[in-house]
Order: C-alpha cells, then structure tokens, then sequence
C-alpha cells in the first residue's frame, strides 16, 4: 500500500514535507499545495515550493489548480524545466473564493467544458491524475462525471467522497465510494476522514486495504500516523517535539520577523494539539498568545505534558 501526502494550503509547504519526511517517513508521494498558471510565471514563493533541492529524497507532484487547458499545458511546461513529469489536476478545493471562478470543485459543476478541458490537456501525452469530489452540490453528479474520467487515461483518481458543497462537515460518501470502486476504470486512489489508525481500520473493514491512500489533515495532526499505519506501534512526545523544533527553526529563517513566525507556528499546531490530552489549559494560552515570548511558554509546558 503507498500512501500519499494530501496538498493543504499554507501548510503542507516544502518545511513541512521535509521535516514529516526526515522525522517520520513512510510517505510514498507527496502534492504541492496548489499552483495556479499565471502568465507572469512561477512566483518566487512557489518557485521555492518546488526547487527541488528543496524537495530531495522525496517523491514530490506538483498540483494545479485551473480550468483553462492552454494555462495547464504551459504551467506543465515551466515544471518540466525544473524536472518534473508528473501533475495532479485540483478538481476537489471548496473554498469559495475557488469554485465561482468554477475551479476546483466548481469545475465539475459544468462537465461539458470539463470533458473538453480533459482532451485537451491529456493531448500532450502528460502523466496525470485528478483529485477530485464527487460533485459540486450533489453525489448523483459523479455518475456522469464518472463515465467523463473513464474515457482519459487518468494515471490515478484521487477521490474525496463528499461534494464541494459538503466543504469539511457530514460523513464521506462510502456508498458512493463502493460504486466509483466498482465503475472506474482508472487506479483509485481514496481521501478523505483518515485521522487515526482506528480511522484506517474503519475504512478497511468497509473495503478491504486500499491500494493507495491520501491523507492531508490527520498527517498534520500526527506526522507519524503513515507510519503506524504501514508498521504499527505509535509516536513519541519525544518525536513531536524534534519535530515540531525542526520547523520552528526553519520557519524562522525563511519568515520575516516573530509575527509571521507565529501565526505559522499556530496554524499547524491547531491541528497537532488533537493530539494531546489533559493540554487543555496549555491549548488555550496556545491560541491566545499575543507575542512570541507567550507563545514560546505554552509550546515549551505542552511539549513536557
């Protein structure tokens, strides 16, 4: 079974892959947070994303967001220079802000132009795969976006089981999953809800081991979690906290001031405290510091609970 990092914006950056990568391992590919074509080129910010020195030893595919095939093609071609062959096209993002520009999850709401944008880009001979919903409102869109993936050779189908309206909230739709795994004709890739190992084991008593798994938020919550899902046994606080040192320090170099530092630091925190019990007071000084002196204080008492 390969597992795969699942792309999470202004989190799974290069500092986060490297580190899950040299602390924790076990992750057979990972996905850039999304890349959108822009005829100014790439920016700086994702040009660093993707260098791949800063990506080494590691299986890394570039993930872009668009509905504009010309766009995808171009973007591919400045990713090859950098020495890539392989890109994930973003048909699952909910945010708003994405979908009514009908990208993301809102592309599958017009699957006419989608079928076209598929031809398009599947011309040039690119291997790549698609993460995708289900739909954009309904689950019943994905019988005929289904029969859509079927006729291109997608080299995996990443499937999140929930509609781009569904965002993060309801259970995915393993019904629906049952019937994409019984109709593709594409290699199935599942996403979606895999936070713990009893998570895992839920999913495989429903469908037996998959043969490749995405999981992006329950990673940032435990970065050993692929882990324990290929070898067992558990993480350390001890690991965490090597961790969780390695990316405040390579944050802090890359980052302009205690500030921004911060509020990086924070964010993935607010998925890693899920992880520890009886934190609750040293959770909450957490959030609430104001300046980093606060904040240094409360990850210091959480890393010796």
């Amino acid at each position: 079974m390969e597992i795969y990092l699942a792309p999470m914006e202004g989190i799974t950056g290069y500092i986060f892959r490297k580190n899950q990568h040299r602390f924790f391992g076990c992750m057979d590919k990972y996905f850039t947070p999304f890349i959108t074509p822009s005829f100014k080129g790439l920016p700086s910010k994702t040009e660093r994303d993707i260098l791949p020195e800063n990506n080494d030893g590691m299986h890394l595919v570039p993930q872009i967001l668009t509905n504009n095939a010309e766009g995808f093609i171009a973007l591919c071609g400045i990713l090859e220079g950098y020495g890539y062959r392989e890109f994930n096209l973003n048909l699952g993002c909910p945010s708003g802000t994405v979908t009514a520009k009908g990208k993301g999850s809102g592309f599958l709401a017009y699957p006419e132009e989608l079928d076209r944008f598929l031809d398009r880009i599947f011309e040039r001979g690119y291997t790549i795969s698609v993460k995708t919903r289900l739909g954009r409102k309904s689950p019943e869109e994905f019988y005929d976006l289904l029969e859509i993936f079927n006729r291109y050779p997608i080299s995996e189908l990443i499937v999140h089981p929930r509609t781009g309206a569904d965002m993060y909230k309801n259970h995915p739709d393993w019904d629906m999953y049952a019937y994409v795994l019984e109709h593709s004709k594409n290699k199935l890739c599942y996403n979606g809800d895999i936070f713990t190992i009893n998570d895992f084991k839920n999913f495989t008593e429903r469908f037996g081991q998959p043969d490749t798994l995405m999981i992006g938020r329950g990673v940032v919550i435990n970065p050993a979690l692929p882990r324990i899902i290929k070898e067992g046994g558990y993480v350390t606080l001890e690991e965490l906290k090597a961790f969780y040192s390695a990316l405040y320090e390579d944050y802090s170099r890359v980052l302009s001031g205690t500030v921004p530092l911060m509020h990086k630091l924070k964010e993935v925190l607010s998925y890693m405290l899920l992880l520890f019990e009886d934190c609750d007071k040293t959770a909450k000084r957490i959030k609430k510091a104001k300046n980093i002196r606060e904040f240094e204080s409360a990850c210091n008492e959480l890393f010796s609970c």
